[in-house]
């Protein structure tokens, strides 16, 4: 049991009354009321016009490419540095990822990159908005528009975050949405497709419900897929959506303490680049090289603080490496990178225990 887990869910708002409710009212399928408040509420609050909510970020994923009509032989851009289901819902349609490389400084897709892997095959682009920090919009949407591409956001880490003053996940053609237990809003399990597309929604919606036409009870369209919310998942994250200016705002005050009291140590900080809004999805650092990140979390699980490797670049998965190619920048931070704990409930203090027991392990070496 650690002392300062990696992360754990702020539970403190309107959940329980909510959830309750889904019980006294005998609600508990994707057919309950709170399904419809979430999904309504999640689009005002990031300014699209459709939001279709899901049982799991992955589907959501999947949901959001099938409607785009990606499928085999096409070939989805995708950045290799980053969680393994951005890859595997494009396997899912048998289409390609086809992996990029990162930048140095923000972490996220190479727009140059991109540009280089294009092909006769190219469907779309995904941009994943890795740890919070936001992708190069302006240069992916110019590389999709220029080449006839759809633009995919994979924000699952990055709701709340913003480039150039706008939410991610509101540039794409689609975007999707996690709600895992350790995102900066959950539901548990959960995710969402949202698009200003109403065609992109109306075929979402339908392939969500196993096809299920809108207007015909019991007649199904298409060979879809169970990939609803339930209501009690919508039901609590109703009641996170609430308080999410709350919590955004506690992650970026997390950050700043983390920045104050790691300034001076052989670290490398995530810190924001350009006009954006970084919300610290994770607390993320650098060491300077691979050993001493599996030395310093070692030290760190010893005295009671529970941390997490970046994400091992996709294309070295066993999987995904049969046609290997190295990518540097993506290899260099998946080797060298860390996670800190980054739960709302961090109090000053903790976060201050934390970087002092980060400094003893450095004043020892």
């Amino acid at each position: 049991m650690y002392k300062y887990p990696v992360y754990q869910p702020s539970l403190k708002g309107n959940e329980k009354k909510y959830v309750i409710d889904c019980i006294d009212t005998n609600w508990l399928t994707w057919q309950g009321k709170y399904v419809k408040e979430f999904e309504q509420s999640f689009a005002r609050y990031i300014g699209v016009d459709y939001a279709a909510s899901t049982c799991n970020a992955t589907v959501a994923l999947h949901l959001a490419l099938v409607a785009l009509g990606i499928g085999p032989e096409d070939e989805v851009i995708v950045p290799t540095l980053t969680y393994v289901a951005s890859a595997n819902a494009i396997v899912y349609c048998g289409a390609k990822p086809v992996f990029v490389d990162s930048l140095p400084d923000t972490w996220q897709i190479d727009p140059e990159d991109v540009r280089k892997k294009i092909t006769p095959k190219t469907k779309a682009i995904m941009a994943v908005h890795i740890y919070g920090h936001p992708c190069e919009m302006d240069k992916l949407q110019a590389i999709a528009k220029e080449n006839d591409l759809f633009l995919i956001e994979d924000a699952a880490e990055g709701f709340g975050s913003k480039y150039k003053g706008k939410y991610t996940g509101t540039f794409g053609d689609v975007s999707i949405f996690s709600f895992f237990g350790n995102k900066t809003i959950t539901t548990g399990e959960g995710g969402m497709v949202v698009t200003n597309n109403k065609t992109i929604y109306d075929r979402a919606y339908l392939y969500r419900g196993q096809g299920l036409a809108r207007f015909r009870e019991y007649w199904h369209e298409v060979v879809g897929y169970n990939y609803r919310m339930t209501n009690i998942a919508a039901a609590i994250g109703l009641a996170q959506l609430e308080k999410a200016d709350e919590l955004i705002a506690k992650k970026i005050e997390l950050a700043r303490w983390y920045n104050e009291f790691l300034k001076d140590l052989p670290l490398t900080l995530h810190h924001p680049v350009g006009e954006i809004v970084h919300t610290y999805w994770m607390y993320s650092i650098l060491t300077s090289d691979a050993e001493t990140r599996v030395l310093l979390r070692n030290h760190l699980k010893a005295n009671g603080v529970e941390t997490r490797p970046v994400f091992h670049p996709v294309h070295t998965m066993p999987m995904y490496s049969d046609n290997y190619h190295q990518f540097k920048v993506a290899e260099d931070l998946g080797w060298r990178g860390m996670n800190l704990p980054s739960y709302p409930d961090l109090t000053y203090e903790d976060v201050k225990d934390i970087c002092s027991i980060i400094s003893a392990f450095f004043n020892k070496v």
